[in-house]
């Protein structure tokens, strides 16, 4: 039995129904016609399918296929396999960026020393405590995506001006990692494995019970991937939008009056992959003034903001981000409303090169501008 022969039967896809409705869900597919996540499925039941295809790499892994396909094939694990299989033989995607994220995650992996919590500042944080802010990638984000006003400094800052007034003095460690999202989604197991071991002994350290994330793809991985890799991780963790929709209903923050109208962007690994939906909007809604206006395409409906794992950003990449501007500025709002730093990232960017007539906002952003101080 070949390798991708033993993904099919390890991951069920045997039970294709060869009906096509992932192809017609496929935002790539759309775009690129090509692109048919059930021809890969049927040349993989066929053992035709071969490490060296270069489609397995456009994949957005976005699970929009999956929450739709009638006998529940998970199609980006699928994918998430058969990269795995791929680089193992030596065959990759095309890194974006020149691959400078990806070289940046190997230095984390070697162990260099980092000064990566310098915008800290004045705010409240500690080294050892009960809850711990996994920051993410968002320091380096912000160095190389400064020309388009990436925000991720600003929105880590804002994510931690948020906890201090919920009453909580944060982990922030300067020994944290990359969470290996990347690594993991893009067949490189093994830096993905280093990258989460040294987290998970960061955070244990620290005393940490629980683990809050910002960032929807961190958050994702250490829910669903560390416990496989890692066994019992001896902390809990959650998403920073459900610990904060109970400190709001409980009165710890309240929100200055406004106006305006915006429109949320559901990012896939907060909404499809974890199934948080009522939380962002429940934030949303809490500003008093502010009205939020849903875009055709939301929740689990919702569309990718066009690339991922820093891999394989194309010509497509940039059609399913400007569709997806055109769909928030046609609710007549004035922004977009992201949960994600990357959806962030690349939404900026796509309007940094359009005039695309909407703003695009981080939500912790949104947050902090209309929190009440005192």
């Amino acid at each position: 039995m070949t390798a991708i022969a033993q993904m099919v039967d390890a991951t069920k896809t045997y039970f294709c129904l060869d009906c096509g409705v992932c192809t017609g869900s496929c935002p790539v597919a759309r775009v690129f016609p090509d692109f048919s996540p059930r021809q890969i499925v049927e040349r993989s039941l066929y053992e035709l399918e071969e490490p060296s295809d270069e489609t397995i790499w456009n994949c957005l892994t976005c699970a929009q296929c999956s929450v739709r396909c009638p006998a529940g094939i998970n199609f980006p694990e699928f994918i998430r396999l058969i990269r795995d299989e791929a680089h193992s033989k030596g065959f990759d995607g095309v890194p974006a960026h020149n691959g400078m994220l990806q070289t940046i995650s190997d230095i984390q992996a070697r162990g260099a020393k980092q000064d990566r919590t310098f915008w800290i500042g004045g705010l409240k944080t500690r080294q050892t405590g009960d809850v711990f802010y996994f920051v993410g990638c968002r320091p380096y984000y912000d160095v190389i995506f400064r020309p388009i006003e990436g925000g991720s400094i600003k929105g880590a800052q804002n994510v931690v001006k948020i906890l201090n007034k919920c009453g909580v003095e944060p982990v922030v460690s300067n020994d944290e990692r990359c969470c290996g999202h990347d690594a993991l989604w893009n067949g490189n197991e093994e830096k993905f494995k280093k990258l989460g071991q040294m987290n998970v002994d960061v955070i244990r350290a620290s005393g940490a019970k629980q683990v809050v994330f910002s960032c929807p793809e961190g958050y994702h991985t250490f829910k669903n991937y560390y416990p496989q890799y890692f066994g019992d991780l001896g902390f809990e963790p959650i998403h920073i939008l459900d610990f904060l929709a109970d400190k709001i209903k409980d009165g710890a923050i309240g929100f200055n009056e406004t106006s305006g109208v915006v429109t949320y962007h559901d990012p896939c690994r907060l909404g499809r992959l974890a199934g948080i939906y009522d939380s962002p909007r429940s934030l949303i809604s809490s500003i008093p003034g502010l009205e939020l206006r849903e875009m055709p395409r939301s929740r689990e409906n919702g569309v990718c903001c066009g690339t991922t794992g820093w891999m394989n950003c194309s010509s497509c990449s940039k059609e399913i981000q400007m569709q997806r501007l055109n769909e928030a500025a046609g609710t007549g709002a004035g922004a977009v409303i992201t949960a994600c730093p990357k959806c962030q990232i690349h939404f900026r960017c796509t309007k940094s090169a359009f005039d695309l007539g909407i703003e695009v906002t981080d939500l912790y952003d949104l947050l902090v501008a209309n929190m009440k101080t005192a």
